[in-house]
């Protein structure tokens, strides 16, 4: 529908060209547009291919999570969490078992926290691997799909030995985890494929599409999102990052036994165009595939023996009364949850912090000015999962 809004903001004026009076075009990029990444709505309002405002409409995939929460106890529900960001479902059990725990305050096995680290890596890893896969086809590049998926479908095989499931997985219960290693065979099958990703795979990315001269073309000084508007929009993770802000949950705010493993914290630096810009975002997640090998790496040469739960699987948990608020490094960004426990076996509240969904309101800023194929750009380097969105 055509409109003749002149209250837009920025450089954004219809008059902006002597002589020539334009309208502005409204149109709905999703919910069923596969660029959208999921069940997300784009209200734009468009001068030809030129954006002159962007808004997100969201809520078409919300399933009540946290009202759910104040029906089954503790332990029930982590299975919801894993339909959060069902990309990264392990980082995702981690952050709510890690709020439960601050109110029960077990003594959580050392082998339990290892195996939470491994596992959540992996699980960053095949996200990260879907990020890169579907970045690059949003830019029109179709072999990059069918490498990472490829590389994701061992992941995903390591992880069905030890949980049992192949995308939700169930894997952490408060106070350590639901199944020891499998096997010794199990250890070496993971420490062989993250060796293939560190010597061969991520070079076989690089060469395919990190430094393909069409794709810098395409995300080069694009969307860019400098460090004071990544800030002031709350944005984490690797979107945070891409702007050069190194801030890292795992090294900042230290959980679980990441203290003791040495990785670094990739940041956007602007090689191939401004710091903030599409291709920074993409490259901070190839870097941190890299540093999540090292982190899996350190993490099983170190595993200790012993016990993996605190707490029998068949045991009830009852909270002791009070609120604790945990936050951890999911593959998409900072995750928390704000637990209010009256003393009993289910919440009182359980209030969770989704990175996707304040890394998607940038989009209202940053997307003031884009054609309408660098939003695509845009929003496929934000890495968004609408399952965490919407809850």
């Amino acid at each position: 529908m055509a409109t003749g809004d002149k209250n837009l903001t920025g450089w954004a004026d219809q008059d902006h060209v002597p002589g020539i009076k334009s309208e502005l075009l409204e149109l709905n990029m999703g919910p069923q547009h596969p660029a959208t990444h999921g069940v997300l709505r784009l209200l734009l309002k468009t001068d030809g291919e030129i954006v002159y405002q962007v808004t997100p409409v969201i809520g078409y995939l919300h399933r009540c999570a946290e009202k759910i929460a104040e029906g089954v106890n503790y332990k029930q529900w982590v299975v919801y969490t894993d339909r959060f960001d069902y990309l990264a479902p392990v980082c995702c059990n981690h952050a709510y078992v890690t709020a439960v725990e601050k109110l029960l305050k077990p003594e959580v096995p050392e082998r339990a926290e290892h195996l939470r680290i491994v596992t959540a890596e992996l699980s960053r890893i095949a996200s990260h691997l879907i990020a890169l896969a579907t970045f690059g086809l949003d830019m029109g590049a179709w072999t990059p799909l069918l490498y990472c998926f490829r590389e994701r479908e061992e992941i995903l095989n390591l992880l069905e030995r030890i949980a049992g499931g192949r995308m939700l997985y169930n894997y952490f219960v408060p106070g350590g985890v639901r199944y020891d290693v499998p096997d010794e065979q199990w250890i070496k099958d993971v420490l062989s494929f993250i060796t293939m990703l560190e010597t061969k795979k991520i070079k076989d990315y690089n060469d395919l599409l990190s430094y393909n001269k069409i794709f810098i073309e395409r995300t080069a000084d694009v969307g860019v999102i400098d460090a004071e508007t990544a800030k002031a929009y709350a944005c984490t993770g690797p979107v945070l990052r891409g702007s050069g802000v190194k801030f890292d949950c795992r090294r900042d705010d230290p959980y679980s036994v990441y203290h003791k493993f040495d990785f670094e914290i990739p940041v956007g630096m602007g090689e191939m165009g401004t710091v903030g810009d599409c291709w920074d975002r993409y490259m901070v997640r190839v870097r941190e595939i890299e540093q999540s090998c090292r982190i899996i790496r350190q993490a099983l040469d170190t595993l200790p023996e012993g016990p993996y739960q605190a707490i029998p699987l068949n045991k009830m948990v009852k909270v002791p009364a009070g609120a604790a608020y945990s936050r951890t490094e999911s593959a998409k960004g900072e995750i928390g949850h704000y637990i209010i426990s009256d003393g009993g076996q289910i919440a009182f509240r359980n209030k969770v912090r989704s990175p996707s969904f304040c890394n998607l309101q940038v989009v209202e800023k940053v997307g003031v000015g884009q054609m309408v194929s660098d939003l695509v750009a845009l929003v496929g380097s934000l890495d968004i999962v609408l399952g965490e969105i919407d809850r």
